[in-house]
Parts: C-alpha cells; sequence; structure tokens
C-alpha cells in the first residue's frame, strides 16, 4: 500500500513538473504563475504544496531535472565510450543539440539560456543552478579535448578549457540565433563552423 502511494505521489510531482516545464520553457519562468501550472498540471493548490513550498522551490526542482535530462540524453551518451574518438564524441555532441532543435522547429530554444537570460540578473540562486548547468556542460567538452590532446588528435598547446567554452558559447549563441529566426539552417550553418574550428587545432 505505502509503495502504491509513493508511486502515485512520485507521478503526481513529475505531472506538476512537466506541465510547469512545458509552460516555462515557452512563456518563461517570471511569466508563469502558479495558477497557470495547476492548470495545466490538474493538480489541486494543496497537492502542490505537499510537494513545493513555493514557486522558487519548483523552480530549483526545474533546473535540477534539466540538469539530468540534459546529462543523461545528452552529454552522458556522447562521451560514455571512453575508447571513442574524442573529436568525434564533440562532432555527435553537436549533432545531438542540434537535431533536438530541429526536432522542436526552432520553438522554445534552449530552455537554460532562456532561464539564464531571464533570471541571472534578478535572481542569485537560479544564476548560481544555471551556472552549473553550463559548467557540467564545459566540463564533459574539456575532458574530451584533454583526451583528444592525450591521443595526439588536438593540438598539446591548446587549452582545452578555453575551447570548451568556445563551443559551448557558440552552440548556445546558435540556438538563440536559430529561435529568433525560425530557421534551423542558421543552427546547422554554426554548428558546421564549430566543427571546422576544433579542425584548427587538428595535431
Amino acid at each position: 500500500m505505502s509503495e502504491t502511494r509513493s508511486t502515485k505521489g512520485a507521478a503526481t510531482r513529475d505531472q506538476i513538473l512537466n506541465a510547469a516545464a512545458r509552460l516555462i520553457h515557452v512563456q518563461g519562468y517570471q511569466s508563469t504563475s502558479l495558477d497557470d501550472v495547476l492548470r495545466e498540471s490538474g493538480v489541486g493548490k494543496g497537492n502542490f504544496y505537499y510537494y513545493f513550498k513555493s514557486k522558487e522551490d519548483l523552480g530549483y526542482a526545474i533546473i535540477d531535472r534539466i540538469t539530468q535530462g540534459f546529462v543523461e540524453r545528452s552529454l552522458g551518451p556522447a562521451f560514455a565510450d571512453a575508447d571513442a574518438d574524442p573529436v568525434e564524441q564533440i562532432h555527435g555532441f553537436l549533432d545531438r543539440v542540434l537535431e533536438a532543435q530541429r526536432q522542436r522547429k526552432c520553438v522554445g530554444g534552449c530552455v537554460m539560456g532562456n532561464l539564464a537570460a531571464e533570471l541571472s540578473d534578478v535572481h542569485e540562486g537560479f544564476r548560481q543552478r544555471l551556472a552549473g548547468i553550463f559548467d557540467v556542460w564545459r566540463t564533459h567538452l574539456a575532458e574530451a579535448v584533454s583526451r583528444g590532446q592525450a591521443r595526439g588528435r588536438l593540438r598539446a598547446d591548446m587549452d582545452a578549457s578555453r575551447v570548451a567554452q568556445f563551443l559551448v558559447a557558440g552552440l548556445e549563441g546558435s540556438m538563440l540565433l536559430s529561435k529568433v529566426t525560425k530557421d534551423i539552417t542558421v543552427m546547422e550553418r554554426c554548428v558546421e563552423e564549430l566543427k571546422r574550428h576544433l579542425t584548427l587545432y587538428g595535431a
């Protein structure tokens, strides 16, 4: 019985998170009211406050879920094979992110980038959490670059962390441009240029 209640509780919490994430991805955190979340999720206010102390608490949970999902769906699979060619892994990661935007038809852009632009100057707690997501992203890429250097695929004199930061910034910017132009070819060209940039560091 307790396991059934626990399963039902997890489903209700996920229902709230799913609804809030959909709304926030399109219209932003500050423009999404608690009433919007309740209406979209079909969950009552009492149930909401059972799982989340406040809208801020919900925001933290969404950011944590975004981080986990990004690692599990994109970063993890792209860099899981320690024996694979690191440069090809980076290319594969760029392609994964591009394909995700293609499937969304440029609607919504990058939820991490959207939240960072909206909240970094107005909420320090959210800023720190969001900075953490981009740091995880940069770290995975930097480690791949370092492996490429160790295997002689990339030049030893390059700064792996700086190159990784450039790749993150370029990819994030390309998502913003494709969102504002509603044209996936903008991002496709940017991804091609990022790959071409990486070849400049070939050993």
